[in-house]
């Protein structure tokens, strides 16, 4: 198994015992991404649609760090503590797809690391 640690600056460092992405092969696996700012380690909190853009900037920068961008995603998994936020994580999230949306779930949680509204983790395929 041909195993790569992908990390880049560009993105929060990891808060606990994982890494940003794995790459195995031409698929790269990306972990949970909250809405944390990579320069400060501060959080957006300012409303569902700002933390889900700061969401999905943290994921492209490691995509980018991977040589890979929003297209190479296959599989999405978004996890909100309010689901009554989807349509507004929808409008966001649809920005960062041109065409061929990946798979996706949208699952309710009790709670997430830091006290944040949502994660999003995705798998992309090079």
């Amino acid at each position: 198994m041909n195993k790569k640690i992908i990390c880049t600056s560009k993105a929060p460092a990891p808060i606990g015992p994982y890494s940003q992405a794995v790459k195995v092969g031409n698929t790269l696996y990306v972990s949970g991404q909250v809405p944390i700012i990579p320069s400060t380690g501060g959080l957006v909190t300012s409303d569902i649609k700002a933390e889900t853009k700061q969401v999905m900037d943290n994921i492209l920068a490691i995509l980018k760090e991977a040589g890979m961008d929003f297209g190479n995603i296959v599989k999405s998994s978004i996890f909100l503590t309010d689901m009554n936020n989807f349509a507004a994580v929808n409008e966001v999230y649809a920005t960062c797809f041109m065409k061929d949306f990946p798979a996706r779930e949208t699952v309710a949680v009790s709670g997430l690391p830091k006290g944040v509204n949502i994660e999003i983790s995705v798998i992309a395929i090079d």
